[in-house]
């Protein structure tokens, strides 16, 4: 919205190089699709601009675009549009964003938020369904959620906020993965602002934010990014590399310099526009590889005869390059489930240059260890211990996501084996893993107090369980957690080190227990876990250091529900050699829990 000469009113620009014209139709002129006509630039650019006086902010718009290409006609959204209409009206806004930050003191200090070297738990959430106002059948608002997310987030000692796709998206079961308003938060939960209130919040709260971004895919809504000009402007022409089988959806050509710069100044638009520290990049794998998802003759080799998309690997790197050159203490982090090599290092070296990598491998392992009786786990003791051989090949972050608790495979607690009590132990022995295993930590909402059920987009969490002390226990243990991996450097400062992490044990299947040591450059600490429900008694295990140890964690307390069977609270090591160590000591475990002493 700018004046011309002491007019008021809205510039246009849209880029539609196979466009025969372009006009501007809205609410304004009773969506004719003639009376407000854009002229073409002179450069070349195929971009068409023009300045229409009168058109003022919250007036709504689309452009109108006749092709070249066989007189295909198309009427699309801005695909710049800072607000779009609430789904299902598909029509574009025009928005004078005007936000208030009061953030300063978070934005000066972020970069040791969001440093490597820095604690890095991330609570995943889907703003339409983490609680919702059941009397009104509603979702909360972004006002509401700056409210009461905020405060529980902060509660439950959480770091980061990641949150599940907030761009406009017309299909509310895509969960907000097939976008077609880039530079729109959904006006699903309120408007520009309330969303820019929602970070300030996060921030006013001591809590990063981290936005899932797909510039993988992007749906095939007539209002949408495909066809848009009756060509194939955004997408692959070629439908073995731009359309995608299992979403059903287009693929960005990479390739074209127009698409890579959409894209890369997208990115940058919502960490300098929303103050967003970070970025989790969805789908990477669709993007590295032309023969994701495809069978023998659905898929064409690159010009070196290979199976790596050239042109979306250059895009990855020209788009982290650009995020780390002008926010430097900000984090991208990739969903990456194959084996690429150095997604998580710079480019400079020939990595793709993300910060972190999702460990998927570590994910699936786990939990398919996990849901075995402990009965059968001796046979199966490498499944756990398998990651710690790639563990630093990559910065991980260990994610127990969204896409783990849907399509049938229970929500991570329905997963645990055993009857009642076990099934919550097992889940306090796993998260308690979890944290203490190198890398950064995600998890799911819903899964911070063991919810029973799948996570289910269109109802609410079921909160109801939390006033039930099983379900409080697990909600105290995941606040201790997240309080211990924020507090203990040997928890952190070296998560992406092979020097932080060593093993005291991984051999010992007969009796089930794993013992490692995590290490900063002045501490470290002792974690022992026993993976059955037998407890074990005068249980032998080698140590670092000698002195004096002192427990900091038992995940069978009484307090996360546990049994209480009584450990050391503090101990001496002895002059006695084992496990290749100098000193040792006998210790009680508790049945499926762990442990953790720092040596002081």
């Amino acid at each position: 919205v700018i004046e011309v000469n002491g007019v008021r009113g809205t510039y246009f620009a849209v880029w539609a190089p196979s466009a025969q014209s372009v006009a501007v139709m809205g609410d304004f002129n009773f969506w004719d699709g003639e009376q407000h006509q854009l002229n073409v630039r002179w450069d070349s650019s195929g971009i068409w601009e023009g300045f229409i006086p009168g058109v003022l902010h919250g007036m709504t718009y689309k452009y109108k675009i006749h092709s070249t290409n066989h007189g295909i006609v198309t009427e699309k959204a801005d695909p710049y549009a800072r607000r779009c209409e609430h789904p299902p009206k598909t029509a574009s806004i025009v928005y004078d964003y005007k936000p208030k930050w009061s953030d300063q003191q978070w934005m000066q200090s972020r970069a040791t938020h969001n440093a490597l070297n820095a604690p890095y738990s991330v609570y995943e959430v889907h703003l339409g369904s983490w609680k919702r106002k059941i009397e009104e059948n509603r979702s909360l608002s972004y006002h509401e959620l700056s409210l009461e997310l905020v405060a529980y987030a902060k509660k439950m000692q959480f770091t980061h906020i990641e949150f599940m796709p907030i761009m406009e998206y017309p299909y509310d079961p895509s969960w907000g993965y097939q976008i077609t308003g880039y530079f729109a938060p959904t006006a699903r939960f309120g408007y520009p602002e309330e969303f820019q209130e929602l970070v300030n919040a996060c921030h006013n709260a001591g809590i990063g934010v981290i936005l899932d971004w797909v510039p993988s895919h992007f749906p095939e809504d007539v209002h949408g990014l495909g066809n848009f000009d009756g060509t194939h402007l955004y997408e692959h022409p070629d439908r073995k590399r731009g359309y995608h089988p299992d979403w059903k959806s287009l693929i960005f050509n990479y390739g074209r310099n127009e698409v890579k710069s959409f894209l890369i100044s997208n990115a940058l638009y919502w960490l300098d526009q929303y103050h967003i520290d970070g970025l989790r990049v969805d789908a990477v794998a669709s993007m590295l590889f032309l023969d994701y998802s495809r069978e023998e003759g659905e898929w064409e080799p690159n010009i070196n005869g290979g199976r790596e998309n050239l042109e979306a690997i250059t895009f990855l790197k020209e788009m982290n390059e650009a995020v780390y050159l002008n926010y430097p203490d900000t984090q991208t982090i990739a969903e990456e489930s194959t084996s690429f090599p150095m997604v998580s290092k710079p480019t400079s070296i020939g990595g793709l240059g993300f910060g972190m990598k999702w460990m998927m491998g570590w994910m699936h392992d786990t939990l398919e260890y996990f849901k075995k009786d402990p009965i059968h786990r001796r046979h199966h003791q490498n499944d756990l211990t398998f990651s710690m051989t790639y563990a630093f090949t990559e910065n991980f972050m260990l994610p127990l996501s969204h896409d783990e608790v849907v399509y049938g495979k229970s929500s991570i607690l329905g997963r645990m084996p055993g009857d009642q009590w076990q099934k919550f132990a097992n889940l306090r022995l796993l998260y308690s893993y979890m944290f203490t295993h190198s890398g950064g930590k995600l998890l799911m909402m819903g899964s911070e107090f063991g919810q029973h059920e799948e996570w289910d987009f269109e109802s609410s969490l079921d909160w109801h369980l939390t006033e039930f002390a099983p379900h409080q226990g697990i909600q105290n243990l995941i606040t201790d957690l997240n309080q211990l991996y924020r507090s203990q450097k040997a928890l952190h400062e070296k998560q992406f080190d092979d020097d932080g992490f060593a093993w005291i044990s991984h051999e010992d299947a007969e009796n089930t227990v794993i013992s490692y040591v995590r290490s900063s450059d002045n501490s470290q600490v002792v974690i022992i876990c026993n993976l059955t429900p037998e407890p074990r008694v005068n249980y032998l295990i080698g140590l670092p250091t000698k002195g004096i140890y002192k427990l900091l964690f038992n995940s069978d307390e009484i307090d996360y529900g546990g049994s209480g069977f009584e450990v050391q609270k503090s101990f001496n090591s002895q002059n006695k050699q084992w496990q290749q160590r100098l000193q040792s000591a006998a210790l009680n475990l508790p049945p499926l829990g762990v442990v953790i002493y720092k040596a002081e």
